[in-house]
């Protein structure tokens, strides 16, 4: 009889191990009538597949654009996916990260309650620090604009009622004028003061002659064009363009995922959950 050890089956070298298909990530975006702003989520999922091939990417919309986040998540699971990262492509964590995300995954978990759905932070920062990628993103958009040195930056947003989410603008401004090495001040494009061109007029009368505008937006559409007209009225020299699908935006993306899932392995989560939001 043969020993033992020489009947048992033997996996011969070099047999890949079988790993289980990465989770899909759906980002969600705030949507726009204007085609543009969906083209320029499209177009990071393609930045942030590029980033990690093999990575199930897609995009949804909460409003103007198909498919809703809702409609998003639960094609995976009628596909037979158990779960999936979805990621709030939000500069702040304003009212639609605490109300309209968690309400789609809330129908998510209605309708397929086997099936997990992780949320990530938003792309903003959500506690003091501002990550590196955001700034990289935002210097990478200015330099693209004009290469030359500026007196003072301004960096417009799109605006928000929630005095904390400002608070989160009011930190990429503080943490990228660290950055660059001039003043820069905040501007909204709606729904508080000041205006991009009342931000320009006023370090024009603190003596700054080269002004620049940095926009703080994902992606182009109504409330560009407008920041980047008023801006050029003021006087600035020069107005970046949204952040799109800067491969720094891909990569931060990808640690938004990252974080998730090492949380929920951490803490052993396998059902569908909403972060809670410490500061924004």
């Amino acid at each position: 009889m043969r020993p033992a050890h020489l009947t048992r089956p033997v996996r011969s070298v070099g047999t890949p191990v079988a790993t289980p298909p990465a989770d899909p990530v759906v980002l969600v975006a705030h949507g726009s009538r204007d085609p543009r702003a969906a083209g320029a989520t499209r177009a990071l999922v393609r930045a942030v597949r590029a980033a990690r091939p093999g990575l199930p990417v897609s995009a949804s919309w909460l409003d103007h654009t198909e498919p809703g986040p809702t409609e998003a998540l639960r094609a995976l699971a009628v596909a037979g996916r158990r779960r999936a990262v979805l990621v709030p492509l939000l500069l702040t964590a304003a009212y639609h990260r605490r109300v309209d995300v968690p309400a789609a995954v809330a129908a998510v978990r209605a309708a397929e309650p086997e099936f997990a759905v992780r949320v990530t932070d938003v792309l903003g920062p959500t506690g003091a620090e501002v990550d590196g990628a955001l700034l990289a993103a935002l210097r990478r958009r200015l330099a693209e604009a004009d290469p030359g040195r500026f007196d003072a930056l301004v960096l417009a947003a799109a605006g928000t009622r929630d005095a904390r989410a400002r608070g989160s603008v009011g930190r990429v401004a503080a943490a990228l004028g660290r950055a660059v090495g001039v003043p820069v001040r905040v501007s909204y494009a709606s729904a508080a003061p000041p205006s991009v061109g009342a931000a320009v007029a006023r370090l024009r009368a603190e003596g700054a002659r080269r002004i620049a505008v940095s926009a703080y937006f994902l992606a182009p559409g109504l409330f560009h064009d407008a920041v980047a007209a008023d801006a050029r009225d003021a006087g600035a020299v020069a107005v970046s363009a949204p952040l799109t699908d800067a491969p720094e935006l891909a990569g931060l993306v990808l640690r938004r995922v990252d974080a998730v899932r090492a949380g929920s392995i951490r803490h052993g989560n396998v059902g569908s959950t909403v972060p809670r939001i410490d500061a924004a």
